[in-house]
């Protein structure tokens, strides 16, 4: 089995991206789970969500629930397109400059597009 400093920045990049991407769907999951038991808690009670003390907090919790699954779903776009980069031989370029994107940044957000001069515009 090849040590860390063996194997090719595409592999390390490409088994990063599939770890996070594991652990997104898993998360997602999670999410729609809870979200199909929030819906079914409110269904199975006759809360007026209007008119219920507790139907505000419902509310919100869907509401929070369903940004936190849209925003998840959008970080697995990012990470799908990260992957085709990857398999493209774009990945770690700033789509700006053209330059590479200094490892540090790829390593804090493997999903960069740009170098962080250009982030910062």
């Amino acid at each position: 089995m090849p040590t860390p400093s063996s194997r090719s920045v595409p592999t390390a990049a490409a088994e990063r991206l599939e770890d996070e991407r594991a652990r997104l769907r898993t998360r997602l999951e999670q999410m729609d789970a809870d979200m199909s038991g929030l819906f079914a808690a409110s269904r199975d009670s006759n809360a007026d969500d209007e008119h219920d003390p507790e139907g505000q907090t419902i509310a919100y919790e869907r509401a929070q629930l369903a940004a936190l699954i849209e925003q998840a779903r959008a970080h697995l776009a990012e990470l799908d397109a990260a992957a085709v980069r990857l398999r493209e031989g774009t990945y770690g370029i700033c789509e700006v400059c053209h330059e590479p994107i200094a490892p540090g940044r790829l390593e804090a957000r493997p999903t960069a597009t740009t170098c962080v001069a250009h982030a910062a515009r």
